[in-house]
């Protein structure tokens, strides 16, 4: 797993299969929930295991995120938001 240090972090856990995934999700966005819900930081991550295209999404907006995912070439894109997307 890599990180971006950027405003918006981005993480990169192409690679892990999920629960694995599901729990960095819930870790990170955790530790930025009220940047996330103010609107002022989106988490982005970055995966190509298919199944954390639902369960990560899933478990997010049932906790009141707004969550997008987006193809992009081998891998998808989930960006989390507390504003929707």
């Amino acid at each position: 797993m890599t990180f971006d240090q950027s405003e918006n972090p981005q993480f990169d856990i192409r690679g892990q299969i999920c629960p694995s995934s599901l729990l960095v999700a819930l870790r990170e966005v955790n530790k930025r929930q009220q940047e996330i819900k103010a609107g002022r930081q989106h988490l982005i991550l970055l995966t190509d295991n298919r199944d954390a295209t639902t369960t990560i999404p899933e478990a997010l907006i049932n906790m009141g995120y707004n969550v997008s995912v987006a193809k992009e070439g081998s891998y998808y894109v989930i960006t989390v938001t507390g504003q929707p997307v």
